[in-house]
């Protein structure tokens, strides 16, 4: 009898010692993990997260449901914008010596203007080429902010007011006004923007909207974006180009009017 009480408390007292260890264990264990800003039932979040995957992936958008060979120029100018904020392109405004025509900066990087560069060569159409030529032609009409004596091609297809004033020349000025304009504010078109500091910025109008109808832009201001943005800065410019709707579901030229 005396035997088996014994038995009974040596495996109580295991027990007992065994519940106080684990306790301890986990006790370090929280803290640990604590210093690093994550508990454990953080960790098993994560595990869920990455075994039971719940992004929901975007639905095709409008233009992404045109059969390839019906698309548009403003479809693929939509689509290759669109192409940066899938990039996730990191902004950089910085000069660089580039080729001509056709050249561009390294494609993980570029600025707000690059967004709208790389959307038009999508659709087969070369800003860098085209702004070049009429400044050539035109150069004392453009703006003089940068102290030049001529134009030059690494550079002046990627400034806002550049661009603002090649599409003012060769493409449709449309409506700044918002409200009450909706249907003017077509997927492709360009928009530029004054920031509170004073700085430029630009945007391509995107086929996706909010649920009243405004639509999102996809633009570049520190990472390329597809967002609610449209009435986020003053609207300083909002453009189509090609000009002529005529020309507006074919590929545009690489050549402007005089």
């Amino acid at each position: 009898m005396e035997n088996n009480k014994l038995k009974i408390k040596t495996l109580l007292l295991f027990l007992f010692i065994l519940l106080v260890s684990a306790g301890f264990y986990g006790v370090l264990n929280i803290g640990n993990n604590d210093q690093q800003g994550q508990l454990p039932y953080q960790n098993l979040r994560c595990q869920l997260t990455i075994n039971l995957p719940c992004s929901r992936t975007a639905l095709p958008s409008p233009v992404e449901k045109i059969p390839a060979e019906e698309r548009t120029t403003a479809d693929l100018i939509l689509l290759g914008a669109r192409q940066e904020a899938v990039n996730k392109v990191s902004y950089d405004a910085a000069y660089a010596t580039i080729s001509y025509p056709g050249g561009d900066v390294p494609p993980d990087r570029g600025a707000c203007t690059d967004v709208i560069i790389r959307a038009f060569r999508h659709a087969g159409l070369d800003l860098q080429q085209l702004i070049h030529e009429d400044m050539e032609r035109n150069f004392s009409l453009y703006p003089q902010r940068w102290g030049l004596e001529s134009p030059d091609s690494n550079i002046d297809h990627r400034r806002v007011p550049n661009q603002a004033f090649f599409f003012t020349r060769h493409g449709m000025q449309l409506t700044l006004e918002v409200e009450g304009c909706l249907d003017e504010w077509q997927w492709g078109d360009v928009v530029c923007w004054r920031f509170a500091n004073g700085r430029d910025h630009c945007g391509i109008i995107s086929d996706r909207t909010r649920s009243d109808g405004l639509p999102l832009v996809i633009h570049n201001a520190g990472q390329a974006k597809e967002e609610d943005c449209l009435l986020r800065w003053e609207i300083t410019g909002h453009f189509r180009y090609p000009a002529h709707p005529d020309n507006a579901n074919t590929p545009a030229t690489q050549t402007v009017q005089e």
